[in-house]
């Protein structure tokens, strides 16, 4: 496990806008990366094309692309990590829901309804990230405990030292979300 303390001297260099500390920073955080990537995927309907390894790498890319982030330290990288991830998965299902493969055209075979099945579950992932989206409008903190608890599968602990909030108040902040987003999503995700 590389240590909290170097991670951090890393994220200060990239503050200093040293966009080749990336190279260094990846290889010491990778395998947390995949487990990032992981806990977002397995969300994901099981015949996705997009693999771990493949949302890692484009994080990677999203994230040396971006202007100058300051990370206060590893916790934060992950979480903004975490949330390209998120973005990457919602542009991806947003281009799988884009109306192709004939439209609105009857299903006529087994895999026609496969592919049904796959643009249903890219439309719930739109329909959270929508949700979220509002909720931020409302209360940002909220929408980034949700970010960083859900997608970013990150303990009480963590998100508070993200955030720099008490542990009670992030447990208040879930609760809040977590109630919110059951009454904007209810409903939306019933079988037809």
């Amino acid at each position: 496990m590389v240590s909290q303390s170097e991670v951090t001297q890393l994220l200060c260099q990239l503050k200093d806008g040293q966009k080749k500390v990336y190279e260094k920073l990846y290889p010491l955080i990778y395998e947390e990366l995949r487990k990032l990537a992981y806990s977002h995927m397995h969300r994901q309907s099981p015949d996705h094309t997009l693999s771990k390894t493949e949302l890692v790498h484009e994080t990677y890319l999203k994230m040396i692309d971006q202007s100058k982030i300051n990370f206060t330290d590893k916790s934060h990288f992950l979480a903004i990590s975490s949330r390209c991830m998120r973005q990457i998965l919602i542009d991806y299902a947003r281009k799988k829901t884009a109306e192709k493969r004939g439209g609105k055209q009857k299903d006529l075979t087994y895999i026609d309804e496969i592919f049904k099945n796959q643009n249903k579950k890219s439309q719930e992932l739109l329909d959270i990230d929508a949700a979220l989206d509002r909720l931020e409008k409302l209360n940002s903190r909220l929408s980034k405990v949700v970010e960083m608890r859900f997608f970013g599968e990150m303990t009480i602990t963590e998100t508070a030292n993200t955030l720099g909030i008490s542990e009670s108040t992030v447990k208040r902040d879930w609760m809040k979300a977590r109630g919110w987003l059951y009454k904007e999503l209810k409903g939306r995700f019933k079988m037809e």
